[in-house]
């Protein structure tokens, strides 16, 4: 039953239960129970009949979306996740709709699946684990399934803000990797990080991890250029954005020997992944598992209902953008 002067707030997909609790202390919620996508009608929808609304990935906010509305009912929006891509915040902003998101909570769990695809990809232990399933295994032998010892390596982070110096700080301290970097500005860390540029980071690195944020900026930053200049043991990780590699670029390099092997987390055309990346034995592929704890996910709903709850208090949200 709606409580008269309690904000009306839509939440686009299913939460954990401890987040779902207090969203319902806290107002007025219609729950999606759908994990698609918001249609475009859905969301035209929630702009008009709710006061706040929780979109995420795949809830494609353009400037399309607010063209019918001079200022919607709704005047927020509560990203669950780091990255906004899929909200035009600037189109938000000018029919009065606030855009807030949730940084912080998901930094370590997504560094530690840029970890995770690094490790699988140079030891080729989707590989591995895939021959063990198949019942084909003869046992253990001196040459069998030889990968890239990464220890001592070095590793190039596309990227330097809060989840690729996580990153950096995983590699150096945890492997005694030599860490270089590109990234719009210099970082000062308390261990030794060289900045470089793209082309001299693809030509010296072991392994690559992707950690910008996905934007017009960042689109196809990492092309057919980029894995021309890599070495042919090398791997490329992607825990980002999918658009911010240029995919086709990525399966001709791989096909061709061009580059060692890739560990994806993400996607251009998500949830769509090419055959060839399934096919190919030196590619190992996750789905979007960047921040797939159960902890995690409860801290992002949190910071989701933190700002909700500021801004209807009429204070300004702790990660507004």
């Amino acid at each position: 039953m709606a409580r008269s002067g309690t904000p009306r707030v839509l939440i686009s997909r299913p939460l954990p239960d401890a987040v779902a609790q207090r969203a319902e202390a806290l107002f007025d919620v219609e729950w999606r129970d759908s994990n698609l996508p918001m249609s475009e009608a859905e969301m035209r929808s929630a702009l008009a009949l709710y006061d706040g609304m929780m979109p995420t990935l795949g809830d494609k906010f353009s400037d399309k979306i607010f063209a019918e509305f001079g200022r919607p009912r709704c005047r927020i929006l509560a990203n669950f996740g780091v990255g906004y891509n899929h909200i035009d915040v600037e189109a938000a902003r000018g029919h009065g709709v606030t855009v807030t998101n949730t940084p912080g909570a998901v930094t370590d769990a997504t560094a530690d699946t840029a970890m995770t695809l690094l490790l699988m990809s140079a030891r080729r232990a989707g590989e591995g684990e895939r021959l063990v399933r198949s019942g084909q295994w003869q046992g253990w032998h001196p040459t069998q399934m030889l990968g890239l010892h990464v220890s001592g390596k070095t590793v190039g982070i596309v990227g330097m803000g809060r989840i690729g110096q996580a990153i950096a700080r995983r590699c150096h301290f945890g492997f005694g990797m030599k860490v270089l970097y590109a990234n719009r500005s210099a970082k000062e860390m308390d261990f030794d990080a060289e900045q470089v540029s793209m082309l001299d980071l693809a030509a010296r690195a072991d392994v690559f991890v992707v950690a910008v944020p996905g934007s017009a900026e960042t689109y196809h930053l990492i092309d057919d250029t980029f894995f021309a200049a890599m070495q042919s043991h090398a791997h490329f990780i992607n825990i980002a954005r999918g658009d911010v590699v240029k995919e086709a670029a990525l399966i001709a390099a791989l096909e061709q020997g061009q580059i060692g092997g890739a560990g994806l987390d993400v996607y251009e055309f998500e949830p769509e992944v090419p055959e060839a990346l399934r096919q190919m034995d030196n590619v190992t592929l996750l789905p979007h598992l960047g921040t797939a704890a159960l902890d995690v996910r409860t801290d992002m709903g949190m910071l989701v209902l933190d700002n909700l709850e500021a801004f209807f208090k009429g204070e300004t949200p702790p990660n507004a953008l």
